[in-house]
């Protein structure tokens, strides 16, 4: 198809799963080094220490990003780096950040930075973390000290990625860093991060008018489509409701519409929600983006009856954090619908990505232009020679890329298209057991060999530019 002028092609790492030196260059421990201390936190007992080198091999990565036809690269620079313990600033690790961003301009790269993509540092957790209101205050901070260093060459700003996964799956589902099953504190974390979301773009947009710059400024939201299992029961029509209010319209509305749901709020009427939100809160959540960041990997088939025991486990839901410890949502379940899978177990559904692109332009009139900053998959990748033939993963970024592409006919104003991951890498609370990279590391000597999905992704961007 012709894609939109200036679409953008890029891939996407985080400075936790990619950078390793974990306590090298002045880093100190982030939520997930502590994490990943706790016995059974990570399969297989790894940790994030070494991960796969990055911060070392980083101008090798710049040359594969290269390689591959890349416009863009999403990082993260991580907190715990750029001011470890909370304490001073580390004039090291922010070297390290304006490195890279030097290494991908002379490679032609748009550097496109998020500053917080779950690496709270440790000590900030220790005095309550995102729970404590404080730590948005700290997180505008910790914004203007990478602005003040990488401002002059980084145009492209993301605040959050996945706020989900960092305020109610890691304080109150348990999976995340740092492993709390706490709804209170879950739900405290989740409207601050909405606070430190909106305080940092209310400085940044401080900082570009006092240097005459032009910033673009948005945040990355995992989205779903919640599909009532039979769109003919009212039980399941609810389930359905419970899980899109939940996981998407509790992040959705305040930045774009500056209020929360108001059914949401009658569902967690018994934790007192409102009582974290503050007078003039809601105003400088809603701060005006410039974009907002899609990371979509499957849909959530949702059904209100509880599953049952003697289903076979090609039936059993698939279990998500996050939901259980809110009240209506104790018997939600995610039956199959027959779909296939990836290694993750989640199904693939490529015609969910444009269903999810479409809603939301038609839901929110005043969305700002869409990224899709994350979509990928997860497969058991075999290596045979210097050949990795991961002909699945193939297929799904043919079938998503299509699916973009059918959105952006159907008049989603979708403006580039992020694959994750660049590289194989620390899985959070898989550790290193599944492989979403294009480009595959051989985790005994960090080797890194390009897949046949690299090679499919560098066709689909040298095919883009060929037409005219």
């Amino acid at each position: 198809m012709t894609w939109p002028p200036g679409f953008l092609w890029g891939s996407a790492t985080a400075a936790a799963q990619i950078e390793g030196a974990a306590h090298e260059g002045g880093k100190e421990d982030s939520i997930w080094d502590a994490y990943a201390r706790q016995p059974l936190a990570i399969a297989g007992g790894d940790t994030p220490e070494r991960a796969v080198d990055h911060y070392h091999r980083m101008p090798q990565d710049v040359a594969l990003m290269k390689d591959l036809g890349l416009d863009s690269y999403r990082f993260s620079t991580s907190w715990a780096r750029v001011i470890p313990g909370d304490r001073a600033i580390n004039r090291t690790g922010l070297r390290f950040y304006s490195d890279l961003v030097d290494e991908l301009i002379g490679a032609d790269i748009l550097p496109w930075l998020t500053l917080y993509h779950w690496d709270l540092p440790q000590a900030l957790q220790e005095k309550g973390g995102w729970a404590n209101r404080e730590t948005a205050y700290r997180f505008a901070e910790y914004a203007e000290v990478v602005y003040n260093v990488l401002g002059d060459r980084v145009t492209h700003w993301t605040t959050f990625n996945e706020p989900l996964c960092s305020s109610l799956i890691a304080y109150a589902g348990g999976e995340h860093a740092p492993g709390l099953t706490d709804p209170d504190a879950a739900l405290a974390a989740l409207h601050h991060q909405h606070l430190a979301h909106g305080l940092a773009v209310r400085r940044l947009r401080e900082l570009a008018a006092r240097d005459g710059r032009e910033l673009h400024i948005g945040i990355t939201l995992n989205l779903t489509n919640a599909v009532a299992d039979d769109p003919t029961d009212p039980v399941d029509l609810d389930a359905s409701r419970r899980i899109d209010g939940l996981w998407n319209r509790m992040f959705l509305e305040p930045l774009l519409l500056g209020a929360y749901p108001s059914d949401v709020l009658a569902d967690l009427r018994e934790f007192d929600f409102e009582q974290y939100v503050q007078p003039g809160d809601l105003e400088i959540i809603a701060a005006d983006i410039d974009f907002l960041g899609v990371n979509h990997y499957h849909d959530d088939n949702v059904s209100g009856h509880p599953a049952s025991p003697d289903a076979p486990p090609s039936l059993r839901p698939t279990a998500k954090p996050g939901a259980s410890p809110f009240p209506g949502s104790e018997h939600v379940s995610f039956p199959s619908r027959g779909l296939p899978r990836t290694a993750m177990d989640w199904e693939v559904n490529p015609d969910g990505l444009r269903t999810l692109l479409v809603r939301l332009g038609r839901e929110y009139p005043t969305l700002p232009p869409l990224y899709v900053t994350e979509n990928g998959s997860a497969y058991e990748d075999e290596r045979v020679g210097d050949e990795i033939d991961d002909a699945e993963r193939v297929a799904y970024l043919r079938a998503h890329v299509a699916a973009v592409g059918a959105a952006v006919k159907d008049g989603a104003d979708v403006r580039g298209y992020f694959v994750w991951s660049l590289l194989d890498n620390f899985e959070w609370a898989w550790g290193y057991a599944k492989r979403f990279g294009i480009v595959y590391v051989d985790y005994e000597t960090l080797e890194r060999v390009p897949k046949r999905s690299a090679r499919e992704y560098a066709a689909i961007i040298a095919g883009s530019r060929a037409v005219v």
